[in-house]
């Protein structure tokens, strides 16, 4: 069987390293898991190709809002946060059939990996606090997934700060999807105004879904020891300024690549249908990821 990861570019992505180790460490040997270089202007014809030889697909920026109008089925969860990560593929047709086409059902597993990396964080500092304040940074597509995860971890107020609430209508719209109630607000996030430095010290819970680098002037300005668990879903560099700089002044930091680790475990899960909660499973994705991050 083949699966593969799809994106634009794609040529750093560490899917391959995670699911290759998943299936040595689940005994499938007769399956492959690749990466292609496709745009979302080139989504559908790769998706139009795809037949029962194919497991699944990981999809990557810029193609998980435009998966959303290609696949067949989206199942809840992705349909209300906007973003498709993981295409499914079935046969289509009668049972028994064997020459029919496929049905691409599309889900997502960056909420799950957002709640497995921010429970690991929540873990490390005994004991837990609950999750009553948080914070995202950011208005793109990896906020509302966000905003899912700490809904399910039980988070009651939680408020995104934004460069302008002029580009955050497909937020606004999956924010509307989900039925939750954060607040929306305009913020200087180049470090100028000390007050959202303030902000991030004292949440119980702050995820950064900032691009790489563009949360650095805050770091320098991070100041009294933050009080809670920081998850900065970038992971280049590595550490990154502002995951450095919460770890230095005495808070919890979960490095972006927890994230990635465990979406992928939800991937092979979906993909493969065998088990992926035995510790070797995790423990074998664990070291491929450390490899491939050269730690």
């Amino acid at each position: 069987m083949r699966a593969a990861v799809l994106g634009h570019p794609v040529a750093h992505s560490l899917s391959p390293a995670l699911h290759a180790a998943a299936y040595r460490a689940l005994g499938l040997d007769d399956w492959e898991y690749g990466r292609h270089d496709v745009d979302a202007a080139g989504l559908e014809a790769f998706l139009s190709d795809v037949d029962r030889g194919w497991a699944g697909l990981s999809l990557t920026m810029p193609l998980k809002h435009r998966a959303l109008e290609l696949v067949d089925h989206v199942d809840p969860l992705a349909a209300a946060v906007g973003a498709v990560n993981t295409v499914l593929v079935s046969p289509a047709g009668p049972a028994g059939d064997t020459a029919g086409g496929v049905t691409l059902t599309g889900t997502n597993t960056d909420v799950y990996g957002l709640v497995q990396a921010l429970r690991e964080g929540l873990a490390a500092r005994p004991p837990a606090p609950e999750v009553t304040r948080a914070v995202v940074l950011g208005g793109g597509a990896t906020a509302a997934s966000a905003l899912a995860a700490l809904g399910e971890l039980g988070c009651t107020s939680a408020r995104v700060l934004v460069r302008s609430l002029d580009r955050v209508g497909e937020l606004r719209a999956a924010i509307a999807r989900m039925g939750v109630t954060p607040e929306l607000v305009e913020a200087d996030l180049t470090g100028a105004d000390g007050r959202v430095a303030g902000e991030l010290a004292a949440a119980d819970v702050v995820v950064s879904t900032l691009p790489p680098r563009a949360a650095d002037p805050l770091a320098a300005v991070l100041g009294s020891a933050p009080r809670g668990v920081l998850l900065d879903v970038a992971y280049d560099p590595r550490p990154t300024a502002l995951h450095a700089a919460w770890a230095s002044a005495g808070g919890t930091a979960v490095p972006g690549e927890r994230m990635l680790l465990h979406q992928a475990v939800a991937q092979v899960r979906l993909m493969t249908g065998r088990d992926t909660s035995p510790a070797g499973v995790l423990a074998a994705m664990d070291a491929a990821l450390a490899t491939a991050l050269d730690v």
